[in-house]
C-alpha cells in the first residue's frame, strides 16, 4: 500500500477546512489532492479525533502482530503433529 505524503494530523486539518465552509474544490487545489482523495479521507476519518486514530493504528499494529504469532504457532503445531504421526 502506498504511504500518504500527508500525516493524519494534516488530513484532519484539511477535513476541518471543509467543515469551516470552504469549498472542496478550493481545498483540493490548495493542497494538491484530488476530490476523490478528499472524499475517501472524509469517509475514512469522519467522526474521529486524532487520539482515536492513533489508538486505532496501535490496535491494528498489535492485531497484525498477534495474527503472525498465531500463524507461527499453527505451523509449529502442524509440524509436531506431522512428526508424531510418522513415528511407528
Amino acid at each position: 500500500m502506498k504511504k500518504s505524503k500527508f500525516t493524519e494530523e494534516q488530513i484532519f486539518k484539511i477535513l476541518k477546512l471543509q467543515e469551516e465552509g470552504l469549498k472542496v474544490e478550493e481545498i483540493c487545489r490548495k493542497h494538491g489532492i484530488s476530490s476523490g482523495t478528499f472524499y475517501s479521507w472524509r469517509n475514512k476519518y469522519s467522526g474521529m479525533e486524532v487520539q482515536e486514530l492513533r489508538r486505532l493504528r496501535s490496535l491494528e499494529e498489535e492485531n497484525s502482530r498477534l495474527k503472525k504469532i498465531v500463524a507461527n504457532q499453527s505451523l509449529e503445531i502442524d509440524m509436531i503433529k506431522d512428526i508424531l504421526s510418522k513415528k511407528p
